[in-house]
């Protein structure tokens, strides 16, 4: 693609990313007392919208798996899946989850159980089930329900429909295609890719942070601002490289490797470490997790203090996180999800990648907190990014099972942002599947510069607050998606088949015909990269 080719969209979100950086360096004590303010007023005045909206969209997913949509193909008609089942959950799960499953799975639940808890006292044997069972509610099902109906929804209007690859595209049956093919359409977009590189770069300074201090623990390399650089520099020539090479090779590959070396890592602690705790955490977690579901759903302490900010510092901030990654999310997984059903799209993105996930804080929370019980050492104490190294060191072979999850962070910061990388080229190129290498290297480098004025500005804090407040405005959108969704599966399969839910296909007809030249030309585009 030449620079003359490349979208408004791609040079406006472009410019306001790089304003952002600019500032960020310039000015980094403002940016993060700035965001600091907006994040307490949105978890102050918003924690509620939050709390529903998320369990609004888990209720519409677990309606579609019942409902008269659940055999619609997310393709044409008869079209079988691109990717084998292993390869499908591969690639989902290291893109929806990532590093940030590693970095939390032993920080969340020993947090929780020592520091600052949810219910109960900290240290006692309440505390320790509240902390599993809400790091359970975090990584469960709930954010899979924020992917998942973003993937739906661009899968059904991408593949099924034949609209282009777009946030605003799939807003098409509200406001009309002229709308949404012109400034608010546009705008749209621009929001979306916002918000995406916002998560993903939160994710990119969260793995930055846990690589520099892995390596730290275990090789005694310099702890500092600028090792965090180098790490992201490295990184950033790796996944522009692997976005480079496509699906098919570098995201793909890297994906099936890096779900070997982390299950390596599982079963290996889970056979060193205090195997009976852990089978037992896991049962009794899962049961709490179930019995407790829509309490801890719904959940807002009504007094203020320490409860009341542990909500905002870890459900809000995972909501936020989740919706802000819904956009790169989404795209991304309905670009591998081609050719399923609605229903078995909903069963393999809503509950296998969270069966995953408990099992792995079963595992990994678990070895920590008998750790900390059996005064082996304090893991509480420990900084964030160390917890997981602090843990693994005391049990045997500890060093090596480090070393390997050292190996599964770097592939996951790879796979993160690779994936992130061709999902903004697809929104800032017309939805094109495969997006040009100049689109893809410029947002690599963006997501690398964002992730370091995080850093800088303020660690995981200052990232934190970036999230929540690129959530709010996407929500909104993602609320829009939702209503289109339905009202064009109403048309497609109405409830009666004389019902006047037909008249309204008109529109859906026009809009296909209008953008029958954007379609063609991306088939083109295809079939010449092919």
């Amino acid at each position: 693609m030449r620079l003359n080719k490349l979208t408004i969209v791609f040079w406006v979100a472009l410019a306001i990313c790089t304003l952002f950086v600019v500032y960020g360096a310039i000015w980094p004590k403002q940016l993060e007392t700035g965001t600091q303010s907006i994040t307490d007023f949105i978890a102050v005045n918003f924690g509620w919208y939050y709390l529903l909206l998320v369990l609004v969209i888990l209720i519409v997913c677990v309606y579609l798996l019942f409902s008269r949509y659940a055999s619609i193909t997310l393709g044409e008609e008869g079209e079988e899946p691109e990717f084998s089942l292993k390869s499908w959950f591969a690639m989902l799960f290291s893109a929806g989850m990532g590093m940030g499953l590693v970095f939390w799975t032993t920080a969340e639940p020993i947090s929780h159980a020592y520091t600052l808890t949810p219910i109960h006292k900290a240290g006692t044997q309440t505390a320790i089930n509240d902390a599993m069972q809400f790091a359970f509610f975090h990584w469960g099902i709930h954010a899979w329900a924020v992917y998942g109906i973003v993937a739906l929804v661009f899968a059904y209007f991408n593949f099924h429909k034949g609209y282009p690859g777009l946030v605003s595209a799939t807003l098409t049956p509200i406001f009309g295609s002229k709308m949404m093919r012109g400034p608010v359409g546009g705008a749209i977009d621009v929001l979306a890719i916002i918000a995406t590189v916002t998560g993903v770069a939160a994710t990119l300074g969260f793995g930055a942070l846990q690589i520099n201090q892995g390596l730290h623990f275990l090789f005694k390399t310099p702890s500092n601002f600028t090792m965090q650089v180098v790490i992201i520099i490295i990184a950033t020539i790796l996944f522009t490289w692997s976005a480079w090479s496509g699906i098919d090779k570098g995201i793909k590959s890297l994906s099936n490797i890096n779900m070997v070396l982390a299950f390596i890592v599982l079963v290996g602690l889970f056979i060193v470490g205090p195997t009976l705790q852990i089978l037992n955490t896991f049962t009794n977690a899962l049961g709490d997790y179930i019995f407790n579901f829509f309490k801890m759903s719904l959940r807002i302490p009504q007094n203020g203090g320490e409860k009341f900010q542990w909500v905002q510092q870890w459900t809000l901030f995972y909501w936020a996180w989740w919706i802000s990654w819904a956009p790169f999310v989404g795209i991304f997984i309905s670009r591998v999800s081609r050719g399923r059903t609605i229903k078995e799209f909903i069963l393999g993105v809503l509950f296998v990648p969270a069966l995953v996930c408990f099992i792995f804080f079963a595992v990994f929370g678990a070895s920590a907190i008998f750790v900390q019980q059996h005064g082996i050492a304090n893991i509480a104490k420990q900084a964030t990014e160390t917890a997981t190294f602090a843990t693994l060191e005391h049990f045997p072979l500890g060093f090596v099972l480090s070393i390997l999850t050292l190996f599964v962070i770097m592939i996951f910061f790879v796979t993160s942002a690779d994936s992130a990388t061709y999902v903004l080229g697809m929104l800032s190129s017309k939805g094109e599947i495969n997006p040009s290498g100049i689109v893809k290297v410029s947002w690599g480098i963006i997501l690398a510069l964002f992730a370091i004025i995080m850093i800088y500005t303020g660690g995981t804090q200052s990232i934190q607050n970036l999230l929540i407040i690129a959530a709010l405005p996407f929500s909104v959108v993602i609320i829009f998606m939702i209503w289109a969704l339905f009202k064009s599966l109403a048309i497609e399969k109405p409830r009666y088949t004389n019902s006047k839910l037909y008249v309204g296909d008109e529109k859906l007809l026009h809009y296909r015909k209008v953008n029958q030249d954007d379609i063609e030309e991306n088939k083109d585009q295809q079939h010449a990269t092919k």
